[in-house]
């Protein structure tokens, strides 16, 4: 389909067809003027509409709402965003002589004002200083996973409440799935058709379990007649309960004769040591609290089966405000795995360079 007309050029192509016809070339302000001008606004509006609608009309070049119902059709959702979980800790200046309940959906923030939400009340016992509950990000996304320590300003303190933390990391936050990520599952199930019997079918099944990030399939996994199916969430391993979930979707409709296992995957531990140049104008601490953020959250489930490359990690770091140069000591080597395994973040060292 061409390009779509302006307004500009539609009305210059009508005055230019009226004075050919006519023999009258007429001025911006004359009568008839401002009447095409009028007409050739209402057709620059039909064209862009009908440009739009033509690109909504293939997977291709759809866009939000379109792009989900080109999805249905094919029988695929596009993935929900995760909130990310974990502890928050209140604590006390001293004991108090009675117990100190603090209620559930009590708001807490990190430095940037991420807002993170308890999911339960907890009580501070008397002649105790601290008490820990769960809570969740307050919206869905990346932006919820939190470095342990990070997260120490309340919104409305509690009575008597003198701080919160985090003893460990906020993590499992994931993005919502983008169009392209989504679009490049749609177009891959023309392009590997799920029947019921190869692998694309059990990938696409399992992967609409909520809380599942990646699928690996593997055919004959134990001989001819089984199949096995490993999945990770959107923080990494998988629980008991994710597990169940994913068989209890694949069981009735397996293939008759076929044994469907589901799996954890295989954690492999990557090593990480980076050493950061700080930009001038830039606080160091900043700096490297936000590499190690970055590099936190870029171990997550959906790198299952996937080679991690030096490449990759180094522009990770390097796309971090205030980093001027890097030196990526470890690892030394892009990290290869199978389709089993899943890469994991273990020691992590961020230091600036002296």
């Amino acid at each position: 389909m061409s390009e779509p007309k302006t307004l500009q050029i539609l009305y210059e192509q009508m005055r230019s067809d009226f004075a050919q016809r006519t023999g009258f070339y007429m001025e911006d302000n004359d009568d008839l003027a401002v009447r095409l001008w009028a007409v050739a606004a209402q057709l620059a509006a039909l064209y862009s509409e009908c440009g739009w609608s033509y690109r909504q009309s293939f997977p291709q070049t759809a866009e939000g709402e379109s792009l989900d119902l080109h999805g249905q059709m094919r029988g695929l959702t596009r993935r929900v965003g995760v909130r990310a979980r974990g502890t928050l800790r209140f604590f006390l200046e001293y004991p108090l002589m009675d117990d100190l309940h603090i209620p559930s959906g009590t708001v807490c923030t990190d430095a940037g004002l991420v807002r993170f939400v308890t999911l339960e009340a907890c009580t501070i016992p008397a002649g105790e200083t601290y008490a820990d509950a769960q809570a969740e990000a307050e919206a869905a996304g990346i932006g919820g996973n939190a470095l342990a320590g990070t997260i120490t300003l309340m919104t409305r303190a509690p009575v008597s409440v003198a701080g919160v933390t985090n003893p460990e990391a906020f993590v499992g936050g994931i993005d919502p799935e983008d169009d392209e990520t989504y679009r490049q599952r749609i177009l891959d199930s023309y392009r590997r058709l799920p029947n019921g019997a190869n692998a694309a079918w059990y990938e696409v099944r399992a992967l609409e379990v909520e809380g599942v990030a990646a699928v690996s399939v593997l055919p004959r996994w134990q001989g001819i007649g089984t199949v096995g199916v490993v999945i990770a969430a959107g923080q990494g391993m998988p629980d008991e309960t994710l597990l169940q979930a994913v068989e209890e979707v694949l069981e009735p409709a397996r293939e008759i004769a076929t044994d469907v296992t589901v799996l954890k995957p295989t954690e492999v531990s990557v090593p990480v040591t980076v050493q950061v140049q700080v930009a001038q104008g830039f606080d160091p601490a900043t700096v490297l609290l936000n590499v190690r953020t970055v590099i936190t959250q870029y171990f997550n489930g959906t790198l299952l089966g996937k080679q991690l490359y030096r490449a990759a990690l180094g522009q990770l770091v390097y796309s971090v405000p205030g980093v001027e140069n890097y030196v990526l000591a470890a690892p030394s080597s892009d990290i290869v795995v199978t389709a089993r395994q899943l890469p994991v973040l273990g020691a992590l060292s961020v230091t600036e360079v002296g």
